[in-house]
């Protein structure tokens, strides 16, 4: 694998005025995604289930777990997963808090299982299993499959009347980002979405669409409000079944992050530190944040994108946004004021940030060299794309007991066992009969011509090989 030019690599740390300007740029990176999901889960259970201070400070204490598993050797931030959103609202509906937790540790303890077993067995059967060419197309789905959530963040979506306020704020956003990433030099260069947020949230501030209300009444010093179990709820496992497959999704998730970021900064992560460690550390990271009553982490593609356009791989700035994230957490005033930020900067940044995961499942697809002539290839990917964003689900009722794959865990599904069944284009054997005389130059190029249809394409040069060889024989005999 090439190795890419870094500004700062994994194992370097920038002066520490930069790194703490880069470390919040991570913060602000995760954070619409990271409070987004509380909101998402409380709004489908019609209660509060999550809340955002315990998120932050449960995806930075995972991020920091995550970090001392893979033995500083991967720049990745966890944040709150959205596969999770639908499943957690379930389980609560279900079984309450006790059913919700139970099932995002459960999670947890799938990846340490999953780890366990590579670490021991190897990773063959998994790469077996998820192969380039289902890991791109659920990147693709990853990136393609946040793209509403920022067009309904900047105003956008169909059947919304637009407002110029919003509409100015988004495109200030997104044009400073644009422009820093392609103009800037130095500092700034590796800084682009920090500026742009900071532009963006001053124009709304000159525009009045900022809301300072909820800074006013939030106090300095706050404690989240943890769940613990065993203190504040019982185990249950009546609606384990509604989370657990969610896993399935979030593994291909995982190991789709850290192919793409392993093409981003130029090291098999997957080989060093190795597949089993990062699993080991996003399993544990799960489990705790389950323990604390927040939501799954997962590995943030946001926070990959960062890398990729500011080529700044650096663990320890990671670090460092992990401990910030914690620290918010207990602050009121900072969370409330961070909050007050409005979705049309946040969504006017994400245009670029889904975009460019999107973009690096397609250089997945690239760089292995998947081969879209085989029909097998053409029916996987093409699935998968149309099953991942069209919305498509699949509900299983039985008596009380309901589970539904939707999204990207049916598409992971259907692409694992499209690869798995369907055999590749069948190959034409071809028999070449000894020759008695030389040909001349008109009748192979006829030979070749009569076979050029007839054959796939990497047939062709296979066939055309074995007449040079039979026809040197024939000349040899002579």
């Amino acid at each position: 694998m090439k190795r890419e030019k870094m500004a700062y690599d994994i194992n370097e740390m920038p002066p520490i005025k930069e790194a703490i300007v880069l470390a919040f740029q991570h913060l602000f990176a995760m954070f619409g995604a990271t409070i987004l999901v509380p909101i998402l889960v409380n709004a489908a259970a019609g209660k509060e289930v999550l809340t955002i201070p315990v998120a932050l400070v449960t995806s930075g204490i995972g991020t920091l777990i995550y970090i001392l598993c893979t033995k500083g050797k991967s720049p990745v931030y966890l944040g709150s997963s959205f596969a999770f959103i639908t499943p957690i609202a379930a389980a609560f509906l279900k079984e309450g808090i006790s059913g919700a937790m139970t099932g995002v540790m459960a999670v947890g303890l799938i990846y340490v299982i999953v780890a366990i077993i590579i670490k021991f067995a190897g990773k063959a059967w998994l790469e077996k299993l998820l192969p380039p060419i289902v890991i791109g197309p659920m990147i693709m789905i990853i990136g393609l499959g946040l793209a509403p959530s920022a067009i309904s963040q900047i105003g956008l979506a169909d059947g919304t009347a637009v407002d110029w306020k919003i509409l100015v704020v988004a495109l200030v956003s997104f044009l400073v980002t644009a422009i820093v990433m392609t103009r800037a030099k130095g500092f700034f260069k590796i800084i682009p979405f920090l500026v742009g947020i900071v532009t963006g949230y001053i124009v709304a501030c000159i525009l009045g669409v900022v809301d300072f209300k909820p800074v006013a009444e939030a106090s300095f010093f706050s404690l989240p409000k943890f769940v613990i179990p065993f203190k504040d709820y019982s185990l249950s496992f009546t609606a384990l079944v509604t989370i657990a497959p969610v896993a399935l999704v979030t593994l291909c998730e995982h190991i789709g992050d850290h192919t793409s970021l392993s093409n981003i900064i130029g090291r098999d992560l997957i080989k060093d530190p190795g597949l089993d460690r990062t699993l080991l550390g996003d399993g544990i990271a799960t489990f705790v944040a389950g323990f604390l009553g927040g939501p799954a982490n997962t590995t943030y593609g946001e926070n990959t994108s960062v890398v990729g356009m500011t080529k700044v791989a650096s663990v320890k700035v990671i670090g460092l946004a992990a401990i910030f994230a914690i620290i918010i957490g207990f602050l009121g005033k900072v969370t409330a004021c961070v909050s007050t930020i409005p979705s049309a900067v946040l969504g006017g940044v994400s245009l670029l940030l889904y975009g460019f995961i999107a973009v690096n499942g397609l250089k997945v697809l690239i760089k292995n060299q998947v081969d879209f002539e085989k029909s097998k290839n053409v029916v996987v990917a093409s699935s998968m794309l149309v099953l991942g964003l069209g919305g498509a689900a699949i509900s299983i009722i039985s008596g009380d007991l309901s589970v539904t794959i939707s999204g990207m865990s049916l598409a992971s599904i259907v692409g694992i066992l499209l690869n798995l069944f369907l055999k590749d284009d069948k190959e034409i054997a071809v028999k070449i009969e000894p020759v008695e005389r030389d040909f001349t130059k008109k009748e192979i190029t006829k030979l070749k011509e009569s076979i050029k249809d007839e054959l796939t394409v990497e047939l062709k040069e296979e066939v055309l090989e074995e007449i040079r060889k039979e026809l040197n024989k024939s000349k040899k005999k002579k």
